[in-house]
């Protein structure tokens, strides 16, 4: 997904994707366990849109780091 596609949704819609995400992360990070993966690079690219998305919620809400 891309940033400018992210950064269009609202708070609840990005938490909504987030869990997606995060449910496919666990999906491919078994199937790397068991060996079945053929494309290793999925894992870190959902990771990065798990962070993006975490990133994007924090800037909506406004959450100072």
């Amino acid at each position: 997904m891309k940033l400018s596609d992210m950064r269009e949704l609202n708070v609840e819609e990005l938490a909504e994707k987030g869990k997606e995400f995060a449910e496919e992360h666990f999906k491919l990070r078994f199937k790397n366990g068991i060996r079945q993966l053929e494309n290793t690079a999925k894992l870190r690219a959902i990771r990065k849109d798990i962070a993006r998305i975490k990133t994007i919620i924090n800037e909506k809400q406004g959450v100072a780091a």
